[in-house]
Order: structure tokens, then sequence, then C-alpha cells
């Protein structure tokens, strides 16, 4: 059996948070934040989750640190492995003036 990982989701979270870099860029991190969220919660580590998803560790790190945006495929096996779902919504920008 894996060890579980040993962080909490609030000592992750409280971490994150005291980065600032993580708080001004925390909406285009939305989805690496929701990956780490449910995996920590879950006890598991970045590798333990890739081997679950059938990937390495690496794929799982870059979506979590913001340094890339994984596509909808790629998340939906992340989304799996985590016994989750993934929920899409397109919402305005800004003022939202409709056509006639």
């Amino acid at each position: 059996m894996c060890p579980l990982s040993p962080t909490t989701f609030p000592d992750w979270q409280s971490q994150q948070q005291a980065a600032p870099d993580f708080v001004a860029s925390a909406g285009t991190l939305e989805i690496g934040y929701q990956v780490a969220r449910l995996r920590i919660q879950r006890g598991l580590t970045q590798a333990q989750l890739a081997e679950m998803a059938g990937t390495r560790q690496p794929s799982i790190a870059r979506p979590e640190n913001g340094t890339s945006v994984p596509s909808l495929s790629f998340l939906d096996r992340i989304a799996k492995a985590l016994d989750a779902r993934i929920e899409l919504h397109i919402v305005p920008e800004g003022d939202f003036v409709p056509r006639i």
C-alpha cells in the first residue's frame, strides 16, 4: 500500500495563500487548485495520482502549479482517478451587452 500524503489541505492552502504569485494568479490557477485540493483531501501524492490517471508526476505538477493548462481529456482522466466529475461554466467577461 502506498503511503498517504503527509500534507493536509488546510496546510497546503495556507502555504499557497502566503505566496504573492499564487494570490495574484489564483483565477488562472483554478483548475490546478481544484486538482490539488481533491488530491490532497484524498491523501494522495502527485506521483500516486499520476499512476492512477495513467501519466507521470510532472503531468500532475504542471497544472497544479499553473505552468500549463490541461486538456479536457486529460482532466477527465484525473477526475476519474479522483472519483470526481468535471463541471464547465462559460461566463461573460466584464459587462455583458446582448446583441439584438
